[in-house]
């Protein structure tokens, strides 16, 4: 997806980070109440510092839902956590990306185009009423507003296996059907699906780039998961080489991976969770523990420095940050926050309201499921 980023003033790029520092605490004191900056989990400490509300996506829109005295919510994370914020929040309130480049790779392998495009390829071949589409909270708010149009709904990487139990379950649930069109992250689906009891043979791959998806019409009516042909830039780097290093090095260390991670990586780990989960696999592990993480490496380092009684270190050797996330910095943070006491507000994401409104039935589907 294309976004455009205006190069910021000289002041901010050529500031050293102690005035950048004294800047975002002026503008914070300054604004007060009217206020709240959220702080993904993956962002730089320079970020971090200044988060009222640390979280993931979801986690941080729900907190910003509920701080309705905030004017102003700057979410530190990408483009569409944003979205997510400004569907859940009130008209009242403004939702603001310091970076518009600060977009997800995985988001944007499945736009609304191409998954509209794999629904009528599905519907002339299968019985699309008993197709539930599935898209991960990682997605554009188009997308979410699709599976709230189409009965489905979104998910995160803590619930996935209770919405594809109800996507596909023995028929008693809501939204029950033959099959589920899962998008845009294959590992989580794939990984979901073998956690409850498919098979290889019960799943194919969505790409987006061949006709048909690149599958016949006999594994389009077959496969109970159609998997769409995405990824996560950070996580994919993870393999088994690195689980086998890892172990090596450190007999009786633990190993903690992220659902985005490839199956094979998956089924090597100790243990597998979203985000929160690994943070509290991390606090729970005995003291003395050497923890190989996979996952985003600002998050890796930031739980190393917190937990000083464990040594928790990156499974990839090259320690690859998001770079998208990696685009929040001091400087942008900086100078949205000094728009805003100068009356100015800068970078404001918005979703209208047709779609706002089916991403929100999406959402509180799900809400109201699992």
């Amino acid at each position: 997806m294309f976004r455009l980023q205006t190069a910021l003033p000289d002041r901010y790029t050529a500031a050293d980070p102690a005035q950048l520092a004294a800047w975002i605490r002026q503008a914070k004191d300054a604004l007060g109440s009217r206020l709240i900056i959220l702080g993904h989990h993956y962002q730089r400490d320079e970020v971090m510092a200044w988060a009222d509300a640390r979280g993931d996506s979801f986690g941080l829109s729900r907190i910003a839902a509920g701080q309705s005295e905030a004017e102003f919510v700057v979410f530190c994370g990408v483009h569409f956590m944003a979205e997510s914020a400004d569907i859940l929040t009130g008209p009242h309130q403004q939702v603001i990306l310091p970076d518009l480049n600060a977009g997800c790779s995985m988001a944007d392998m499945a736009d609304i185009e191409s998954v509209e495009e794999a629904w009528e390829t599905l519907g002339a071949v299968t019985d699309i009423d008993r197709v539930i589409p599935v898209t991960y909270m990682n997605s554009s708010a188009s997308l979410k507003a699709f599976v709230g149009r189409h009965g489905g709904m979104v998910c995160t990487s803590s619930n996935a296996r209770a919405v594809l139990t109800w996507a596909l379950g023995d028929g008693s649930g809501a939204g029950a059907g033959d099959q589920v069109l899962f998008f845009p992250d294959q590992h989580l689906g794939r990984n979901t699906g073998f956690e409850l009891g498919y098979t290889g043979a019960h799943m194919a791959v969505w790409n987006p780039r061949l006709e048909g998806g690149g599958l016949d019409d006999a594994t389009l009516k077959s496969a109970a998961l159609l998997l769409w042909k995405g990824h996560c830039s950070v996580h994919q780097r993870f393999r088994p080489e690195h689980i086998d290093a890892f172990r090596a090095e450190h007999p009786g260390g633990i190993v903690v991976v992220h659902p985005e991670c490839a199956h094979d990586v998956v089924e090597a780990a100790d243990q597998v969770g979203s985000t929160d989960y690994i943070i509290q696999a991390v606090a729970e592990a005995p003291s003395g523990s050497v923890i190989g993480v996979g996952t985003e490496i600002h998050l890796v380092k930031r739980l190393d420095d917190e937990t000083p009684d464990k040594t928790v270190l990156s499974l990839d050797p090259l320690v690859c940050p998001c770079s998208t996330m990696f685009r929040i910095d001091a400087p942008h943070l900086a100078w949205v926050l000094e728009g805003l006491v100068d009356g100015e507000v800068r970078n404001r994401i918005t979703v209208d309201e047709e779609t706002a409104t089916w991403a929100r039935v999406a959402l509180e589907r799900m809400l109201a499921t699992v």
